[in-house]
């Protein structure tokens, strides 16, 4: 569980919070294995018998004072008795993980099991889309076959395939066949027949030990829809829009019913792969692509607002469909063409699934993507809460989580991977702040219980048939971290503490909402007016310049480049490069709506709306009493989890480094731009912008060699990096002379105008820094006018 502040110290009241201009939060990492220093947890058993305070709830920890029979809580003060058991577990300290460690992980028993691991099989169920290309369907087929080898023994595998027709494979006989069931073309039909009297749930769902190779064989077979039925389906038109063969939306409400027939009693774990080549366009959850296009420049309207929400609430819906069937949905489109991933994005993030986008099959990156994404580890049914001490409260929350209906502050995360990351700011309960005296520091406790799948040990060499081994276990576990912060003495203090990739966190969730909201301008406004206020706060706090005495024709000159303070330093080029990204760009720079939704849930995976959730979803972390808990299985790895700080950094400002050889590194990170290479004299470049790198040889020196060998220090970091992505990077080799550099040079933003159209300006940053600093005189002039 890994916890970054945007600060190390916090301020020590309200007034200090506003005239530092800082978010003041964290962002939290719960499912990683290690903390942010790489620590991991102590591991426990009994964490339904740990401590919990009568009057907040938190657990008890290290931080807490503890005598004989009582114990006082670390973060509202009270103090509690201690049960006769505790005593005696407390008596031999040593012995407990609470008591040594204040990031703990704990076994908690399953509710109904009477202490016995609860045992269930987990379902994948691959749904592709015909109505495609031979080179989708081409990729498709090196996508499953790449995520069949990641499969465990013991799964449950379907292959199902969708156009005007749905078609669900059997390949547990001899030879792979195929039952069609044809998708109604009306906009609100839905599939009459029960797929259960087409092939049964257990001749669809194949044992992939014993089946490996004839689910192989029936994805190698594998086809498009024929032009004849192509020709067919378009000729058919509902309302004057033109029908396609796509029955995406008709197809998955069947497959959901159909799955969650023996939802909790066979199978404890369905999840769903949709690979699409275009927008649903026939049958139930058709979508009508004709809003992307000029016709808002004709009405005056904002294309960058316009075509951000969703068009229809029918995957929205399909998705709380999917939840109750015990089904998350990860879609995968890969396409060029527009297809309202506005609208299909809540079917995947509001069941606990992921969404991927790759705009061409050529370079697609899937295959890799699908293996990385089933070999690691997750965790499903998760409720995550943190609690503060008294001084202080959550302000707003960002992630992939549901609110609790009941419980404040408490979120269920349906699934979540060791990547996964949320965000919080915080605001002030009480206008004194923190006490100046060290004795009642800022504290904050993080408590995520979440399940997780253990899979059954190897039995080949004991003689049992596949039959008789044991299912996969499912294990119930309490990860509590506790941390306590430092107030700052004074606003210097605080600027020396910050973590400028935290407060970048935190910025990008602020403009998504923003730009959800009230559309791409608002959202650019709202950073750039952000870093100008900071600006002017900062210049005033370290008396650069005094409001009231201070204008622009008394030769004062702004610190705009934060030179007096290193920790602020990287943030002007973070939001200039943030202010570039497709995140941010203007429909009419040539940013497609479909990319800046995937950047939106990459960055940020935030489900919009809120899911109902019964009682049953609400545990012992959350509240004082146990209650009975169904099994909600959720078994998916969210490959597009909203990036932690240091990944996020890279994708918005992409890291530079230099080699003088492949075995030597020259310098750790330049600027972005063409005069540091030629200033840096180094011959070898290799750029991180996280879901790519590139390898740079400049003609310094031709007698290096192109490419770099597999031993050398060079590859060594290459591997380490595409190890630890939760997406798999494309790697490029360029040589400047010789290959075509504009991959490489597109990434040199400081040269390029803050609004992206072009090499339009030698001086980039350097004019985005004087618009900064104009501005900030704006301000400064504004608000003493205000005052006057």
């Amino acid at each position: 569980m890994a916890v970054r502040a945007t600060a190390n110290r916090f301020p020590i009241d309200q007034d200090e919070q506003e005239s530092a201009g800082i978010p003041w939060g964290v962002t939290l990492t719960p499912f990683s294995s290690r903390d942010e220093n790489g620590n991991p947890p102590a591991i426990g058993i009994d964490g339904e018998s740990l401590p919990r305070c009568e009057n907040c709830w938190a657990y008890f920890n290290t931080y807490c004072e503890l005598d004989q029979w009582a114990w006082t809580c670390s973060l509202c003060g009270t103090l509690n008795g201690l049960t006769t058991h505790c005593i005696a577990k407390y008596s031999h300290a040593q012995s407990c993980p609470e008591m040594s460690s204040s990031f703990v992980d704990l076994e908690l028993p399953l509710e109904g099991t009477d202490g016995e691991s609860m045992q269930a099989r987990p379902v994948y169920v691959a749904a592709v889309d015909l109505s495609s290309s031979e080179e989708f369907i081409d990729l498709i087929k090196s996508a499953l076959l790449a995520a069949l080898e990641a499969l465990p023994t013991g799964a449950l595998f379907g292959l199902a395939t969708f156009s005007l027709k749905l078609g669900l494979y059997d390949v547990q006989g001899p030879v792979p066949v195929v039952k069609n069931i044809f998708i109604p073309s009306e906009s609100d039909g839905t599939i009459q027949m029960e797929l259960e009297d087409a092939v049964p749930l257990f001749s669809f769902l194949a044992p992939v030990e014993t089946c490996k190779d004839r689910i192989a064989s029936a994805i190698e077979s594998l086809r498009p829809m024929t032009t004849w039925e192509r020709s067919a389906s378009a000729g058919q038109a509902l309302d004057g829009v033109l029908l396609g063969g796509r029955g995406f939306g008709a197809a998955m409400e069947a497959l959901f019913s159909y799955l969650g027939s023996e939802y909790g009693t066979t199978f404890a774990l369905a999840r769903v792969f949709a690979f699409l080549s275009g927008a649903p366009d026939y049958g139930a959850g058709q979508l009508d692509t004709r809003r992307y296009g000029e016709q808002y420049a004709s009405k005056g309207e904002d294309a960058d607002l316009a075509l951000l929400p969703e068009q229809t609430s029918f995957y929205k819906d399909l998705a709380a469909v999917a939840v109750q069937a015990g089904v998350c949905v990860d879609i995968f489109a890969v396409t060029n063409e527009y297809t309202d991933l506005a609208s299909l994005k809540f079917l995947s993030i509001e069941s606990g699934g992921s969404l991927f986008f790759y705009q061409s099959t050529d370079d697609s990156t899937l295959p890799q993507d699908m293996y990385r994404m089933l070999s690691r580890p997750y965790a499903f049914n998760c409720v995550l809460r943190l609690r503060t001490s008294s001084e202080f409260r959550i302000g707003h929350s960002y992630g992939h989580f549901f609110p609790d209906p009941q419980y404040e502050n408490v979120q269920h995360i349906i699934c979540c991977d060791s990547y996964a990351t949320y965000a919080y700011d915080f605001e002030f309960a009480k206008i004194e702040g923190f006490s100046r005296h060290a004795s009642e520091p800022p504290m904050l406790q993080i408590a995520f219980q979440y399940s997780v799948v253990v899979p059954p040990e190897e039995l080949s060499s004991s003689g049992l048939s596949p039959a008789s081994r044991p299912k996969f276990s499912i294990k119930r576990r309490l990860r509590i971290r506790t941390l306590q912060y430092g107030t700052a003495r004074n606003i210097n203090e605080l600027y020396d503490t910050v973590d400028p990739e935290v407060v970048l966190s935190i910025l990008v969730h602020k403009v998504i909402s923003a730009s959800l909201e009230q559309g791409v301008r608002e959202g650019r406004l709202l950073l750039h007016d952000w870093l100008v206020i900071l600006t002017a706060q900062y210049n005033n706090a370290l008396k650069i310049i005094q409001y009231g005495a201070a204008n622009s024709s008394t030769g004062q000159q702004i610190d705009v480049a934060f030179a007096q303070c290193p920790q602020l330093q990287p943030l002007p080029r973070l939001i200039f490069a943030l202010l570039r990204s497709p995140l941010l760009r203007l429909h009419e720079e040539g940013v497609h709506p479909d990319y800046r939704i995937f950047m939106q849930c990459l960055f940020r995976d935030s489900s919009i709306g809120f899911l109902n959730l019964s009682t049953h979803w609400i545990s012992s972390a959350v509240q004082p009493a146990i209650l009975p808990q169904t099994l909600v299985e959720f078994l998916v790895m969210p490959a597009c989890s909203a990036l932690e700080p240091s990944s996020l950094h890279r994708a918005v400002y992409p890291v530079l480094t230099s080699y003088t050889t492949p075995e030597k590194q020259a310098y750790p990170r330049h600027s972005l731009s063409r005069a540091a290479l030629i200033t840096s004299g180094s011959p070898i470049f290799l750029l991180d912008a996280f879901t790519t790198l590139i390898v740079f040889y400049t003609t310094a020196d031709p007698s290096l060699p192109f490419p770099p060998p597999h031993d050398c220090l060079l590859r060594t970091t290459i591997n380490k990096l595409k190890q630890e992505r939760s997406l798999t990077p494309k790697l490029l080799f360029i040589r400047e002379g010789q290959d075509d550099t504009t991959a490489f040079e597109n990434y040199l933003i400081e040269e390029q105008d803050v609004e992206g159209s072009g090499f339009t300006s030698v001086m980039g940053f350097v004019s985005f820094l004087e618009d900064i600093n104009r501005s900030v005189w704006d301000y400064i002039n504004e608000s003493e006018q205000n005052k006057r």
